[in-house]
């Protein structure tokens, strides 16, 4: 595995484990907005660039579904 792609791989369970969290939450809407809310508060611009490049190209390989859902509503 290339580097670029040991650091996606990296991002995406990080970013899982996040949903894995907020999931708990009774309201979709409510844990999509605690996803993104921790992603722009704590990860490095680069970071969230990355994971949104993967989104776009990929639909989010990888990504649980709840937080592709909430990724698609970060600003780029």
């Amino acid at each position: 595995m290339r580097a670029d792609e040991t650091e996606l791989a990296h991002l995406v369970r990080g970013a899982n484990r996040i949903g894995e969290f907020f999931a708990a939450m009774p309201d979709a809407a409510e844990a999509q907005a605690g996803i993104v809310g921790h992603v722009q508060r704590y990860w490095a611009p680069a970071l969230r660039q990355r994971l949104l490049q993967h989104l776009q190209d990929t639909g989010g390989e990888g990504l649980d579904p709840l937080v592709a859902d909430a990724l698609r509503g970060l600003p780029g």
